[in-house]
Formats: structure tokens, C-alpha cells, sequence
């Protein structure tokens, strides 16, 4: 009797040969063939060509120590999503992979908008570039189940890795309505349609249930670049991008608890246009327009009017140079303070906002910046032991030499360096050089993620294909792994399991 014998190559395909069964002792092998032989081959059959397989292989070899995180990573010279685990060993370990399933984008065609994350559950948007005849590429947006499950152990969560992760539901097509902006508030995921004039909602209970095909509700509400500030499932702030006309500084209160047809409760005006940025937080939604930021009490049951609405305004200053206003562009939150950034050069901040006062006021952190560089979006966490971090990538910006470029770096802040949770001492700790970025518009930014315990972070570098992996207790860069190609947008789920 011959039977197939599988050899497995973690860096290669998978190998398969023959060998020969005699009949003495034949009963025994076929009592344990199922168990042993036929149920793992068939599940090593359906890796995409063995790298799936490659992964766990190596996940498994003797040497890569505790696992530490999952990660998926957007690719955006490959076009495809990623996938690899954080080892602790003898040394730092980052593996990498293409996730199985992902539909490969169209160079030239589409491109990779936000992806955000959930419960162990990511949707990844894709936004449609235009071509030379004036065509959108095909958009939308992909579930990815990370295959991460928390386990509760009364104080703490038991992270385990259960299988590979997988697509859920892909919906990509000619009227996906070219997303952008992707948000998660109240445990729902909201995504913009740019070009359809509207917004979608999904709600991830939908994913946990295996027969069931996940869609999203379209709303109609903002237009152009659209940001959304968003209370649970009752009311969602869209807005418009427009920098003059009827529309300038346009946003559409929405009411998601009617059909999509007769959603639009009203609409509400800034008093300057191109708006940018959107969130809630304590009650108020807090807006970013060419001129500084404004925000409004939040109308949980869209029953307000136009006329009954207050905007307060909140000036950031001026350019010390154009004489222009200062801006941002987005906004992050941390309990009840909505923080982001502003300004160039010299007059760079990290600016903070306590939302539960009465009548919020910005405070700025002076952060010192190179020309050439700029601030990004802040990215937060409360990392273990209680600490309150922010961190923020001077990158180069988009008309920067290469040739004469200065370093480009991550600023860590300690938000609330005595813990009486009031940001007003909020400190810079340090500034940790980075690998290069490849910014091109709004793309080819370093990303950070922190894996679900706040131990941990890692820093995509799209300029040179690396990840690095940083220590939040010490700010040490650990490890650095080159995964190729260009990794941008991360997410980080799970943390070493606490049993084993």
C-alpha cells in the first residue's frame, strides 16, 4: 500500500512524496490514519500556497520564544494585506506573510484607505484611484476575523491564537462609493462614501454569526472628503468638504434610527469650510475646519433644528508666517480629552482639549520640529501599569528633498505623568529616531499599534520594508524585522497569553 507523505519547508512550498505501507501491521496504521495523517493534510491543502503553513511552521520552530501579538499590516507595493506574529526570544522575531483570501488591489486602480479594528475583528477599506480616461477603480471594504479570542480571568484576559486569520466577507465593486475615512464608535464600524454622498455602518455582531452574510447600511449624509462623528446607533455628524459656496462648512445631522431615505434630520453650518476631522466625546462633537477647531453640545435624538443649534468656535491662532489660521486634521481621544495636532516649524503642538468642561479650551504642547517635517495624527494608548502614552511621527513632508531631509522621528508624551488623570502636565519624554517613510499625499506614513495589554508597540517603516518592535516600559527599540515591500496602516491584537 502507498501512501502520500507530506514534507513541509517553512520557507518553501509544500513537498509531496510516497511510501510504502506493508501489510503487517497495515490495521494499525489505518486505526490511526485519520487522526494523524488525513484531517492535517487536508487543512495544509487549503494554505494558500503553503505561506499560511510557512508561517505556522515557524511560528512553531524551536527558538522563536513567547508570542507576543499578531499583526496585520496594509502593503501598499504588493497591494495586498499581511499578516506575521511578534516572537520574544533569544532575539526579536517578526514573521510575515500574505493574508490567504485577500482580494490582491489593481496597481494604479486601487489603493488602501483606514482600516480599524474591533474584538478581534478588522475592516480594511479600499478606495478606487482614477485613471487616465477619467475611471474610478472598483471600492469598498474587507472583514478580516484575526483569529485572536480573549478569554476573561476575573482582572485579566487570556490571549490565544486559535487559527489563522481569515477573511470574513469581501464587498468590492464599481459602487462601493469610495471610502476614506473609517471610524469605530460604540462598537460599531462607520466608513465614508465619498463619491456615493453618504456613509456606512456595520455592526460586527453580524460577523460572529457563521451563516450569515455581514452588509452595511448606507445612510445619506456628507460629501466630498467625508469625517463622521457618530453616537452609538442613534445619530452620526457628516461633513462636507467644501471650501466655498452653499456648502462651505456644511455638516448633515443624521438619524440612523430612521430608514436611509428620511435619515437626514438637518443640517448645521461652521463658520469656515474644508472640514477634516470629526468626533465625540463627553457629550460634544467636535469639528475641524480650515480655522482652528469647533464643537456642538451632541443632539442624541436629532431633534434639534439649524436655529436651535450652537457652534462655538475655538481659534488655534495663525501662521507666524502665511498669517494663515492654524488647523488639524484629526482628532484621537483618551477618556474625555480629544487630542490633536498643529501647526509647523517652530509653532508645532501636541494640543489637548478636556471635553467635559463647560466650555472646552485647547492647551498646547510646544513639540520641537525641523523644517521638512511635520506632525501626524496622534495615536494613544494606556499601557500597562496605568501609564498614558501619545505618540506622534515627525515625517517628512510631501515636497521634502530626500537628499537633505532631516531625521524623521516618533515623539512619546506622557499625558498624565501623575496619574490624577488631568492632562494639563503632559510632558514630552522623548524623541526616537525611525526608519523612513514614502509619503505621497496621504499615503506612505508611519503607523504604530500597541498590542491589547499596552506592553508593547510596533512601527511600520515604509520607506525600507521594516517593523520594529518597541518596549513601552523603557521606550527601547527591541527588535527590527524586514517584511518587504511597504508596510503602512497596522493593527496589533492579542498579548502573551498569562496561561499556558
Amino acid at each position: 500500500m502507498f501512501v502520500p507523505r507530506f514534507e513541509f519547508n517553512p520557507d518553501s512550498e509544500i513537498r509531496m512524496t510516497q511510501y510504502k505501507i506493508t501489510a503487517p501491521g497495515l490495521h494499525r496504521f489505518r486505526a490511526l490514519l485519520t487522526a494523524i495523517f488525513v484531517l492535517p493534510a487536508a487543512w495544509l491543502l487549503s494554505c494558500e500556497h503553503g505561506t499560511a503553513l510557512a508561517q505556522q511552521r515557524k511560528a512553531a520552530a524551536p527558538g522563536y520564544g513567547e508570542r507576543v501579538t499578531r499583526l496585520v499590516w496594509q502593503d501598499r507595493a504588493s497591494g495586498s494585506l499581511c499578516w506575521g506574529e511578534v516572537f520574544r526570544g533569544q532575539k526579536w522575531t517578526i514573521t510575515a506573510a500574505p493574508l490567504p483570501g485577500f482580494p490582491k488591489l489593481a496597481p494604479g486602480q486601487q489603493d488602501f484607505a483606514q482600516m480599524e479594528h474591533h474584538e478581534g475583528w478588522i475592516v480594511a477599506s479600499v478606495r478606487g484611484r482614477k485613471g487616465e480616461n477619467g475611471e474610478v477603480g472598483a471600492s469598498g471594504w474587507v472583514v478580516v476575523d484575526s483569529g485572536v479570542r480573549a478569554v476573561p480571568h476575573g482582572n485579566h484576559s487570556d490571549w490565544t491564537y486559535p487559527q489563522l486569520p481569515s477573511v470574513r466577507t469581501t464587498s468590492i465593486s464599481a459602487e462601493g462609493g469610495n471610502p476614506a475615512h473609517m471610524y469605530v464608535y460604540d462598537g460599531r464600524f462607520f466608513m465614508a462614501n465619498d463619491s456615493s454622498r453618504g456613509f456606512s455602518m456595520l455592526n460586527p455582531a453580524q460577523f460572529r454569526q457563521p451563516n450569515a452574510q455581514p452588509a452595511a447600511t448606507f445612510f445619506n449624509g456628507g460629501s466630498g472628503h467625508i469625517t463622521l462623528a457618530a453616537l452609538a446607533d442613534k445619530v452620526c455628524y457628516a461633513t462636507w468638504i467644501d471650501a466655498e459656496g452653499d456648502n462651505a462648512g456644511r455638516v448633515d445631522v443624521v438619524n440612523l434610527q430612521r430608514p436611509a431615505a428620511e435619515s437626514l434630520a438637518y443640517s448645521l453650518r461652521l463658520p469656515s469650510g474644508v472640514i477634516h476631522g470629526a468626533t465625540v466625546n463627553s457629550g460634544k462633537v467636535f469639528f475641524a475646519p480650515r480655522d482652528g477647531i469647533c464643537w456642538v453640545a451632541a443632539d442624541e435624538n436629532a431633534a434639534l433644528n439649524p436655529e436651535t443649534v450652537t457652534v462655538h468656535h475655538i481659534s488655534l491662532g495663525a501662521d507666524s508666517e502665511s498669517q494663515q489660521p492654524l488647523r488639524t486634521g484629526g482628532f484621537v481621544n483618551q477618556r474625555n480629552w480629544v487630542l490633536f495636532t498643529t501647526g509647523r516649524g517652530d509653532q508645532s503642538a501636541l494640543c489637548l482639549v478636556d471635553a467635559a468642561e463647560a466650555q472646552p479650551q485647547v492647551l498646547k504642547l510646544p513639540i520641537k520640529v525641523q523644517d521638512g517635517l511635520a506632525l501626524t495624527t496622534p495615536e494613544v494608548v494606556l499601557a500597562a501599569g496605568g501609564r498614558r502614552l501619545a505618540f506622534v511621527f515627525q515625517d517628512r513632508t510631501g515636497d521634502s528633498d530626500d537628499s537633505n531631509a532631516p531625521q524623521e522621528l516618533l515623539t512619546v508624551v506622557e499625558l498624565d505623568p501623575n496619574r490624577d488623570r488631568d492632562f494639563r502636565d503632559a510632558r514630552v519624554l522623548q524623541s526616537i529616531p525611525v526608519g523612513p517613510s514614502r509619503v505621497q499625499g496621504h499615503s506612505g506614513h508611519h503607523a504604530i499599534a500597541c498590542d491589547s495589554e499596552g506592553r508593547h508597540a510596533v512601527i511600520t517603516n515604509p520607506g525600507d520594508g521594516t517593523i520594529w518592535v518597541l518596549t513601552l516600559n523603557d521606550l527601547q527599540v527591541r527588535g527590527k524585522s524586514i517584511v518587504g515591500g511597504e508596510p503602512g496602516g497596522i493593527v496589533a491584537i492579542g498579548a502573551p497569553s498569562h496561561h499556558h
